[in-house]
C-alpha cells in the first residue's frame, strides 16, 4: 500500500496558493485507511509530524500552523491500513508554497504604458522592460504578476511561463487573479531584465455582442509585477525602474485577431545591455486606485495543450492554401517558414465551409484574421500571442511557397486533467461523445463560455448549469468552475440578481432574473459537491445559493408560482423560428416554477450538509410551496402536464413534481407518446434536452430513450455527426441537410449545452453514478439497449478509477467492474432477476443471461468469470 496523488485543494501545482491552511487529499493504492500521518519539512530544516485517527482521505484539515505569505514546506503523507499495525510508505514529497496572502504584501504600484487609447479598432500591444541586479547565488526568486489586460513575461529573453492569455477573464471590478512564477532558473548573477508583453485582452479590448464594448473595466493597459529575490544580499522586493516601448504587435484583439510586423522587432529588448534610451517612462498608478481584490488562482492556467497538423484541401493558383485541421478547436495557427522582407502572410479562420470557401457569417463581427509581416529572408516560427479563434478551416495567403508541413494548429484551453471516458461499439455515438469532449475543451478557455468563435464568448449561466454534470465527469473542472462561481457571487451581490452571463457586461442583454440561467448559482456548486465530495464548495457558495432562491420566491409573492417577467424558457426549441430562438412551445412560467422548486430542494439539501437547521426548514417550505404551485397550475389530476410538450412532461418527472406514482406513470407514458409521436426526433431546447432521456428511462421507457438518442435525421443528437461535425452545435440544424448554413444570426458550430445528454451516457448506458458525494459510494447499473453490444464508462474519481464495462452477445452478457480503494459499489446487474451485489475495492467479472432475453423459469446463476472452475462451467453452459 502507498499514498499517491497528494493534492492541495483542487490545484495541480500548489505554488502560490491563496489560503494559509489548505486542505489536503490523497488516494490509496489499496486497502482501507484507519489513520494517517502528515509531515512537513520547513526551509530551515525543521520537521513537524501529525498523526490523525481517521479513515478519510479527502479535504483533510491543515494540521499545522497557518502558512505565512511566501512560506513553503515540503509535505508528505502516509497511511495505516485496517488490520495493519504499521504505517505504509510515505508519499512523494510535494512542495506547497503560499502566495501573497495579505494586501500589505504588495509593495509595488501599477505600471501603465497606455492610460487610455482611441476606440478605432484593435489596438497595438506594448513592451515594458526593467533591469535589476543579483548578488551572487540565487537561492529563491519569485515573480508575482497580474495585469489590466493580458500579458506574457520574459526573463533575460526566455519565457517565464507557458501560460497564455494571463491572467484570464474574471469580474475585474471585484476580483483579479495574480500568478506566482518561480523564476530562479532564469535569473543570473549580475544584470538581469524582466520583459513584459502587454495587450488589451478582456479588460479594455472589445468584448460582447451588439457591436461590443470597449474599455469595459477601465481605460488603462497596465501590469502589477512584484519581483522578490533571495541572494547573497538577503531577501528583498527588487525595485524596478520600468521603461515602455513599441511592440511589433501593431494590432491585437480577442475577436479581431493579431497583426505582427517583424520589421518593428527590437532584438535583445528583454536582455541586459539593450539601449532603451529611446523608450519612455510609463505612468505609475497606486494600487488604491483600483478596488478589485487580488487573489491567487483556484484552477489551472490556460496553455497550449495539443498540436495538430492540418491537411490541404486546396491550393489555388496564387498559392493560397485552404487547410483542414480535422477538428473544430479553440486555438491559433503557428507557422515556421521563410519569406522575403516585407512579405505578409494572412491567416483567416472559420468553423465550416460554405460553397468551398470559409463560412465567416457565423462569426458576425469577429473578423478572426492574423497577419505576420517578415523582416528579412530568415526562417521564423510565429504564432499570435494575444488572441484565440474558434475554427477548423484555415485560409493562408501571401506565401506562395508555404507548405502544409510548415503549419500547425495549436489547441488552447485551461489545462484541466481528463477524468472521464466513454465508448461503445456504435461509431456515431462515440463520435458524438468525442464532440462533447471537444466542445467542453474549446469552451473552457479560463471560464465556461457558450462559444469560442464569434463576437460573444461569454460565460452564459444557463449553458454551464445544464452541462455541469457532464463537465465534472469528463474533466477535473472544479478549479475553473470554483473561480467562475466566485465571480457569479460577486456579480450577484453587486447587481442584486444572478446575471445571465458571468462576468457580466452590459452589452444590451436584459439584466432581469431568468430561470434555468440564474439557477446556475445553486445547481453548479451542488453538482461539484456531489462529484467531488467537497462540502467546502457549498459553504463558499451558500450565501449565493440562498440569495437566488430567496429572490425568486419573493418575486412570486410567497406563492411559489413564478408567473411573470422576463424568461428564456426552453431556449432553442427546434420548433422556434431561426430569428426567434426563444419561441418555445413550452410555457416559460411552467419552466420557471419547476426550477424554483428544484433549486429550493437543492438548497435545502445543501443546508442539511452544512448543518444549517433553520435554513433547511426554510428551503423545505419554499420547495413545498413551489412544488404545490406547479401541480396546482400545471398538472391535471391524471398526470397530464400543461403545454403537453416533451420538455414540460420531462421536467415534471425529472424534478419529481408529481403527486404520486400513478401520476408519474401517466406522465411517463404520455412522454413516451409525445416522443414517439414526434418520430423520435428532438423536440426540446436547453431545458428539456439534458433530462428527456432520463425522464423516459426512469419511468420504464428505456427503449424510447434509446430510439431518441440514436436517430440521425434532423433534429437529433447524431444528425450533426452524420453531417461531419467534430463538436456540438448551438442549433440542432446549424447546418442544413443540403450543406448550407442556418440563416439564424445565432449559428455556432461549437456549443456544449446540447451535449449535456452525455451525462445520461455515463450514468445509464455506461452505468457509473455517484450514490454518495465524491463517489464514496457508487452505483454500477448499466442499462443496455438500442442495439448496442458493448459500452464502457470510466471515471477517475477522487478515490481512484471506477470502471463499468459491459458486453453482450445474443442474450448473454458480461460485466466487468473496477472499484478503487475507499469506495463501496452497489452493482445492479441487468439480468432477469435484477441481481445486486455490494462490493469494495477490486475488479469483478460477471456473466449472465441478459434480462431482455426470453423468460427463463430457472433463476440465473451469478458467475465469476475469473474463477477457473466457473469458467469451465460457463463454457459448458454456453455462457462463454
Amino acid at each position: 500500500m502507498s499514498v499517491v496523488d497528494v493534492r492541495v485543494e483542487h490545484l495541480a501545482d500548489p505554488l502560490g496558493i491563496g489560503t494559509p491552511s489548505p486542505r489536503l487529499s490523497w488516494r490509496l493504492t489499496t486497502g482501507t485507511q484507519t489513520a494517517y500521518e502528515i509531515e512537513v519539512r520547513h526551509r530551515d530544516g525543521r520537521s513537524e509530524r501529525v498523526r490523525v485517527e481517521s479513515g478519510d482521505v479527502l479535504y483533510r484539515p491543515w494540521p499545522f500552523a497557518p502558512l505565512a505569505s511566501r512560506e513553503s514546506v515540503d509535505l508528505r503523507v502516509r497511511s495505516r491500513l485496517d488490520g495493519a499495525g504499521e504505517f505504509g510508505s510515505w508519499s512523494e514529497p510535494l512542495r506547497v508554497e503560499a502566495g501573497l496572502l495579505e494586501e500589505s504584501d504588495w509593495q509595488v504600484d501599477w505600471v501603465s504604458p497606455s492610460v487610455e487609447a482611441p476606440h478605432d479598432g484593435p489596438r497595438p500591444a506594448h513592451l515594458l522592460r526593467a533591469e535589476f541586479s543579483v548578488d551572487g547565488e540565487i537561492r529563491r526568486a519569485r515573480l508575482y504578476a497580474t495585469a489590466h489586460g493580458v500579458y506574457d513575461v520574459e526573463i533575460n529573453g526566455a519565457a517565464a511561463s507557458d501560460e497564455v492569455l494571463a491572467p484570464g477573464w474574471s469580474s475585474y471590478r471585484h476580483r483579479l487573479r495574480y500568478r506566482t512564477i518561480d523564476v530562479a532558473g532564469l535569473v543570473e548573477p549580475g544584470r538581469n531584465v524582466i520583459g513584459v508583453h502587454l495587450a488589451d485582452g478582456w479588460y479594455r479590448g472589445r468584448i460582447g455582442f451588439n457591436g461590443g464594448l470597449w474599455d469595459e473595466y477601465g481605460t488603462d493597459a497596465s501590469v502589477l509585477v512584484q519581483l522578490e529575490i533571495e541572494d547573497a544580499s538577503g531577501s528583498r522586493v527588487v525595485p524596478l525602474e520600468w521603461r515602455a516601448g513599441e511592440s511589433p504587435v501593431v494590432a491585437t484583439g480577442l475577436y479581431e485577431g493579431e497583426r505582427h510586423d517583424a520589421r518593428l522587432e527590437q532584438d535583445g529588448w528583454s536582455r541586459a545591455g539593450f539601449d532603451d534610451s529611446g523608450w519612455r517612462t510609463p505612468e505609475r498608478m497606486p494600487r488604491s486606485r483600483f478596488g478589485a481584490d487580488l487573489e491567487a488562482p483556484t484552477g489551472p492556467p490556460v496553455r497550449v495543450v495539443e498540436t495538430i497538423r492540418p491537411s490541404v484541401l486546396e491550393r489555388r493558383d496564387d498559392g493560397t492554401l485552404l487547410l483542414d485541421v480535422g477538428q473544430n478547436i479553440a486555438g491559433k495557427i503557428r507557422i515556421g517558414t521563410a519569406a522575403a522582407a516585407g512579405s505578409t502572410v494572412r491567416i483567416r479562420h472559420a468553423e465550416v465551409l460554405d460553397g468551398g470557401a470559409l463560412a465567416t457569417r457565423p462569426l458576425r463581427s469577429a473578423t478572426s484574421v492574423d497577419e505576420y509581416t517578415f523582416a528579412d529572408g530568415g526562417r521564423v516560427t510565429w504564432t499570435p500571442r494575444f488572441t484565440v479563434h474558434g475554427f477548423r478551416y484555415v485560409e493562408i495567403s501571401g506565401l506562395p511557397d508555404l507548405t502544409v508541413d510548415e503549419v500547425e494548429a495549436l489547441v488552447v484551453h485551461s489545462d484541466m486533467r481528463r477524468n472521464g471516458w466513454f465508448e461503445t461499439d456504435h461509431p456515431l455515438l462515440d463520435r458524438f461523445h468525442e464532440n462533447v469532449v471537444w466542445s467542453m475543451r474549446d469552451n473552457f478557455v479560463d471560464l465556461p463560455t457558450d462559444c469560442p468563435q464569434r463576437d460573444e464568448r461569454l460565460g452564459w449561466t444557463g449553458d454551464i448549469q445544464v452541462f455541469a454534470p457532464t463537465a465534472a465527469f469528463l474533466y477535473d473542472s472544479t478549479g475553473v468552475l470554483r473561480n467562475w462561481l466566485r465571480d457569479l457571487a460577486a456579480e450577484q451581490a453587486a447587481m442584486g440578481s444572478v446575471p445571465n452571463f458571468v462576468p457580466w457586461i452590459d452589452c444590451g442583454f436584459p439584466r432581469d432574473p431568468a430561470a434555468v440561467w440564474g439557477d446556475a448559482a445553486v445547481i453548479v456548486p451542488w453538482t461539484l459537491y456531489r462529484r467531488t465530495g467537497d462540502a467546502g464548495i457549498l459553504r463558499e457558495q451558500f450565501a449565493s445559493m440562498r440569495a437566488w432562491v430567496d429572490q425568486v420566491f419573493a418575486l412570486t409573492g410567497g406563492t411559489g408560482h413564478w408567473n411573470h417577467g422576463f424568461q428564456l424558457g426552453d431556449w432553442l426549441d427546434p420548433a422556434a423560428p431561426p430569428e426567434r430562438p426563444g419561441d418555445s412551445k413550452t410555457d416559460q412560467y411552467l419552466v420557471a416554477t419547476a426550477y424554483l422548486a428544484h433549486s429550493a430542494r437543492l438548497v435545502r439539501e445543501a443546508a442539511s450538509v452544512l448543518g444549517e437547521i433553520e435554513a433547511e426548514r426554510r428551503y423545505a417550505d419554499i420547495h413545498d410551496a413551489a412544488a404545490s404551485a406547479f401541480r396546482r397550475h400545471y398538472v391535471a389530476p391524471s398526470g397530464r402536464v400543461v403545454s403537453d410538450t416533451v420538455t414540460a412532461t420531462a421536467i415534471a418527472i425529472a424534478f419529481d413534481l408529481l403527486d404520486d406514482a400513478a401520476q408519474r406513470a401517466e406522465a411517463g407514458a404520455r412522454l413516451a407518446e409525445l416522443v414517439s409521436g414526434g418520430d423520435y426526433l428532438i423536440q426540446t431546447g436547453f431545458t428539456g434536452t439534458p433530462i428527456v432521456c432520463d425522464a423516459l428511462a426512469s419511468t420504464g421507457h428505456l427503449d424510447d430513450a434509446y430510439h431518441l438518442l440514436l436517430r440521425t435525421e434532423s433534429p437529433s443528437w447524431l444528425y450533426a455527426v452524420v453531417m461531419g461535425a467534430t463538436t456540438v452545435w448551438e442549433r440542432w440544424d446549424s447546418m442544413l441537410p443540403d450543406g448550407t448554413i442556418n440563416p439564424g444570426e445565432m449559428t455556432s458550430f461549437n456549443h456544449y449545452a446540447l451535449g449535456a445528454v452525455a451525462d445520461f451516457l455515463h450514468r445509464v448506458i455506461g452505468g457509473v453514478a455517484e450514490l454518495e458525494p465524491g463517489f464514496r459510494r457508487v452505483r454500477i447499473a448499466p442499462r443496455p439497449g438500442g442495439g448496442l453490444h458493448r459500452a464502457e464508462a470510466r471515471h477517475d474519481s477522487p478515490y481512484g478509477t471506477i470502471v463499468s464495462a459491459w458486453q453482450r452477445v445474443d442474450d448473454r452478457m458480461t460485466l466487468r467492474v473496477t472499484v478503487p480503494a475507499g469506495v463501496i459499489a452497489e452493482i445492479h446487474l441487468p439480468d432477469r432477476a435484477g441481481t445486486r451485489h455490494t462490493v469494495g475495492e477490486g475488479t469483478y467479472d460477471y456473466a449472465f443471461p441478459h434480462r431482455a432475453a426470453a423468460a427463463d423459469p430457472v433463476r440465473p446463476r451469478r458467475w465469476n468469470i475469473h474463477n477457473p472452475q466457473e469458467r469451465l462451467e460457463m463454457i459448458e453452459a454456453g455462457v462463454l
